[in-house]
């Protein structure tokens, strides 16, 4: 089997307490290769620094998700997240940043400033983003549009036409177990518009077990039944799917072979 970039997940999550350390030491033995943990507010920004100093095939992120905008907003908090990002060389991207109006656990004006504000910082340390966005598309889409940043939209929901409005301004799409879901009508129309050197694979994890683990916790060992639908879709084999996503998530963060 090709190995596996999973290139979003968060092993810090306090559901992988009981077993993280032989959890993650079993990832290479099934074919994981490299693992990206994404940070989601400054405290899971130090922690998923300490997974890549623990484990020499894991990356991370750093940023502020917008759940919790409204945590930082007004704060120094963009002088840490440099630091965070200068100071390791596994910090490979800003992220995850972006926008949530399902849950608006933050005002959305908060939510845009602080988006954009992250944005701008990626551009002046030239990293990549990783961009969440949940019943939020045309306001994602016009805060990116702002800036000339690359990155992936992660764990995408939305339309096929919102991925090509992406594509067009050079993201990749990163697609989750959610593919593999019944009705998951919208991610299967997009996912047939994405080049196969624009898609990144990934788990979120522990959320978005694909079929047929949907409800269990989900991990990265999970990857090749998101893979198979992937492949089914694009109409290429499984391991083109790995191999590809592979090779472009280590182009986007910038990591050797």
């Amino acid at each position: 089997m090709q190995p596996i970039f999973d290139s979003h997940a968060h092993y810090d999550d306090e559901r992988f307490a009981p077993d993280r350390e032989e959890l993650i030491a079993s990832l290479p033995g099934s074919g994981v290769e490299l693992v990206l943990n994404a940070a989601c507010d400054l405290p899971s920004c130090e922690s998923s620094l300490a997974l890549t100093r623990r484990w020499p095939f894991f990356y991370c992120s750093v940023g502020v998700h917008p759940h919790a905008a409204q945590e930082v907003a007004g704060s120094d908090y963009l002088c840490y997240l440099e630091r965070a990002a200068r100071g390791s060389e596994k910090a490979v991207a800003i992220g995850e940043i972006g926008l949530d109006y399902h849950y608006d656990f933050s005002p959305r004006e908060v939510q845009k400033a602080v988006f954009d504000e992250q944005m701008t910082l990626a551009e002046a340390l030239d990293l990549p983003v990783i961009i969440h966005s949940r019943e939020a598309s045309a306001d994602t889409l016009e805060i990116v549009r702002r800036h000339r940043c690359r990155g992936v939209i992660h764990c995408f929901s939305g339309s096929a036409e919102t991925a090509r409005e992406y594509l067009k301004l050079g993201y990749h799409i990163g697609f989750t177990g959610s593919v593999t879901f019944k009705n998951a009508k919208k991610p299967v129309e997009a996912a047939a518009q994405v080049p196969l050197d624009r898609l990144l694979i990934e788990t979120d994890c522990p959320y978005m077990a694909p079929v047929p683990l949907r409800g269990k916790r989900c991990d990265s060992r999970m990857i090749p039944h998101t893979a198979a639908r992937l492949a089914e879709i694009k109409g290429v084999e499984v391991e083109e799917i790995l191999r590809v996503t592979n090779e472009n998530a280590r182009r986007l963060f910038a990591i050797p072979e």
